[in-house]
């Protein structure tokens, strides 16, 4: 409760620029946030605490870039994620009204399918199906998805409050999902020479249909089948659950490539 208020007081903070508790309100709930805002605020205010800080940062490395005013196209790919974020947000959350708690969920649920995105295979064996995610630098690893039932076609009105925001969680899914495998596509045919041509033993996605929440399939093109014309419009790849014959349209590269796939 505590941190629900302190993080209300933020709230109106940010929102109006200031924030006056009534004398009513004076109970044990805002007089232990005071108390804790208050011994945050001397640890900061420290000189002593500084100096911690600076040490811990000098110790590992630590050193601040920072992007010139006003230049948020300076942020690359995270101003791009937040982007898409906020404009997925809008489409499919519209007009509809969430309390604290069903936002606060409903936030974490999509920041967990941001994270889930493969960025670049894990290592150059070929065996190897895996790829590095924001979720390996965050948590160490992969979320794990519970199953889950679609709702997407489902009314609103038919559902309970959890099982909206899983609808308007999915939902989210579907669109950001076609969205990003379109950008990096993209991204690749325009800023690399050459990105159209597959290699064989490259890790890529497979464009796939109807995938549940956090589902990529990877897999690994172990062959490929050139037309009369010389251009490669088919490949086979490895999944985990088999060898499959793709268009290569069906295919997408991942966002950065290993130093052995480039070479």
């Amino acid at each position: 409760m505590r941190s629900s208020f302190i993080s209300m007081v933020g709230g109106c903070w940010i929102m109006t620029s200031f924030f006056v508790l009534p004398r009513k309100e004076r109970n044990s709930l805002p007089l232990g946030a005071n108390r804790q805002l208050q011994e945050l605020y001397e640890i900061l205010a420290n000189e002593q605490s500084k100096n911690k800080l600076i040490h811990y940062c000098t110790d590992r490395g630590i050193t601040w870039h920072f992007s010139p005013p006003s230049a948020p196209h300076f942020g690359g790919l995270w101003e791009a994620g937040v982007k898409s974020f906020k404009t997925h947000l809008h489409r499919t959350v519209g007009d509809t009204l969430f309390t604290y708690e069903q936002l606060n969920t409903y936030v974490i649920e999509i920041e967990a399918i941001l994270n889930s995105r493969p960025i670049t295979p894990l290592s150059s064996d070929p065996n190897d199906l895996d790829a590095l995610t924001p979720n390996h630098f965050l948590i160490g690893g992969l979320l794990a998805n519970m199953p889950e039932k679609d709702f997407v076609d489902t009314s609103s009105n038919r559902l309970s409050t959890w099982q909206h925001i899983y609808k308007v969680k999915q939902h989210f899914w579907k669109r950001w999902y076609k969205e990003y495998l379109n950008e990096i596509t993209t991204r690749k045919k325009w800023h690399v020479a050459g990105a159209n041509t597959f290699k064989i033993g490259d890790l890529i996605v497979l464009k796939e249909d109807n995938l549940p929440p956090l589902r990529w399939a990877l897999g690994r093109i172990i062959a490929l089948h050139p037309g009369d014309d010389g251009i490669i419009r088919v490949a086979t790849v490895k999944t985990a659950a088999g060898t499959y014959v793709r268009c290569v349209k069906r295919l997408c590269p991942l966002p950065i490539e290993t130093t052995t796939q480039t070479n």
